[in-house]
């Protein structure tokens, strides 16, 4: 009942009252798995779309590091982009005590390319306790795997919350993390897993965001891939795939995956898993992603004179390589001719086309373009070249 009321000002107040109760009671009726897009908690000025266009290296790790952390690592590291584990009731780390948005703005700010992660709802028929306990797509195949594809929904709207409320800007891309499981378990197990996924899809572009999907390349990319190439697919494809297969390979190849799907320029490929890694004096445990985002076009390989090897390159030490450090200069000629970059004979002398090849090879990679090839550029070569674990890097 109304309290009771005299005189238009408490009228008014009144009304509202009445009004807020209406508002509540519309939504205590609305579906659980309503398929509407959550309104933004907060708006994005300002914050670019992410990762967008990129071409690179980047890592992920369990907790958004520290401000220090991430400083010291875009100084001195060959890394650009980095996964943060937003959203989902399945993450290992939930608390997140760095992940808010003004981290995410000040990561934006100093050129970081943020991959938000949403670890939600698993394969039914995973074989980890933990995604058990916390949750699975329901397999049964009634209407077409309606539930799986409910759950798709809800996912999405979670993940597309979560997003605005950190202050990604719309457009962005959100990967749901789909972890391994035995695809030769079920049948229902697997059509259940690509429903939810493709719901998930369609939800997100809902939301006004872009889709990719996380999965390890032996399960989950190899039943998309498959599913991409069926005549008559009856799933919604993510826009981009992050494939985990650990080949120590750092490039978008993956036996997993045909050679044209998402490509040239929608795959991100984890090619080693956890390990320490320590730059700047800061260590984290990660793994190593390569991206090819957005268009970006490799060169293709010139032809490479015979005395010019992956041996030719291989050093006990890389430090930055300027002009006159001649003993570097034939090495990283050959690096650069091996990935492409430099059309002239290896030598000792760092010449115009030495200058053209390092400045054409950091802009390739997002790093910043100068006479001269940094540690952080090296690595990069390096690990394109299989030569990472032959050598020391100087941090």
């Amino acid at each position: 009942m109304l309290p009771h009321a005299t005189g238009r000002r408490i009228s008014r107040a009144a009304l509202a009252y009445a009004a807020t109760l209406a508002l509540c009671v519309a939504l205590l009726t609305l579906p659980s798995a309503a398929a509407a897009p959550v309104a933004p908690t907060r708006p994005a000025a300002g914050n670019p779309v992410t990762p967008g266009a990129f071409t690179g290296l980047g890592f992920d790790q369990c907790n958004a590091p520290t401000q220090s952390a991430m400083d010291a690592w875009i100084k001195k590291s060959p890394y650009r982009a980095v996964g943060i584990y937003q959203s989902g009731q399945s993450r290992a780390c939930k608390a997140q005590p760095n992940l808010t948005p003004t981290w995410v703005a000040t990561q934006l700010a100093k050129g970081w390319k943020l991959l938000p992660i949403h670890l939600g709802v698993q394969a039914s028929c995973t074989g980890r306790t933990r995604y058990l306990q916390e949750g699975v797509i329901k397999s049964s195949p009634t209407n077409n795997y309606a539930a799986a594809r409910a759950q798709g929904v809800n996912e999405a709207n979670i993940a597309a919350a979560a997003s605005r409320a950190l202050g990604l800007t719309p457009g962005s891309t959100i990967f749901y993390d789909l972890e391994a499981w035995n695809t030769s378990h079920s049948t229902n197990c697997n059509a259940s897993a690509l429903a939810m996924l493709s719901s998930f899809t369609e939800q997100l572009h809902v939301n006004g965001f872009t889709s990719g999907v996380y999965s390890s390349g032996a399960s989950g990319i190899k039943l998309l891939d498959n599913a991409r190439v069926t005549p008559g697919n009856p799933y919604t494809m993510p826009d981009i795939l992050w494939i985990a297969d650990w080949n120590g390979q750092a490039n978008v190849s993956s036996k997993y995956v045909r050679s044209d799907g998402w490509m040239p320029s929608a795959r991100v490929h984890q090619y080693r898993g956890g390990h320490n890694e320590t730059w700047g004096g800061v260590t984290i445990n990660i793994d190593n992603n390569y991206l090819q985002l957005g268009g970006v076009t490799m060169p293709t390989a010139k032809p490479v004179a015979a005395n010019c090897t992956n041996q030719t390159v291989m050093r006990a030490r890389y430090p930055m390589t300027r002009p006159r450090n001649k003993r570097m200069i034939r090495a990283l000629e050959c690096g650069l001719k091996l990935r492409g970059y430099f059309n002239g004979t290896p030598n000792r002398h760092w010449g115009p086309a030495t200058t053209k090849a390092v400045k054409s090879y950091q802009a390739a990679y997002n790093h910043r373009v100068q006479k001269r090839f940094t540690r952080a550029d090296w690595w990069i070569l390096r690990t394109q070249l299989g030569l990472v674990a032959n050598a020391r890097s100087s941090r």
